[in-house]
């Protein structure tokens, strides 16, 4: 990875977290920034916020679509990821 070449986005900050005891059933909508370290099954879409990010620890798991302006990726997505700024993917991040 170029670290060096890359620039800096801006991205809305975290203000919602689901935490690594959590799971969740059902579609999320989210505005600014979202962290999860737990388990969501369903879909979690940013709302019109350009500056929306979703943050995936590697605890986290996701079953469902995601979309979002800024995507990063650490842990397990299971569905269709949709990034319409940019995504990072750490080398633990897994996507089916």
């Amino acid at each position: 990875m170029l670290r060096g070449n890359r620039k800096r986005q801006k991205v809305a900050p975290i203000e919602t977290v689901v935490g690594p005891k959590t799971i969740m059933h059902g579609d999320l909508l989210f505005s600014g920034g979202l962290h999860v370290d737990g388990a969501i099954k369903g879909n979690v879409i940013a709302d019109d916020d350009p500056d929306a990010v979703l943050i995936l620890g590697e605890r986290g798991s996701i079953e469902g679509e995601v979309k979002a302006p800024h995507i990063i990726l650490s842990g397990a997505v299971t569905g269709d990821v949709h990034a319409s700024v940019s995504i990072e993917l750490s080398p633990r991040a897994r996507v089916n």
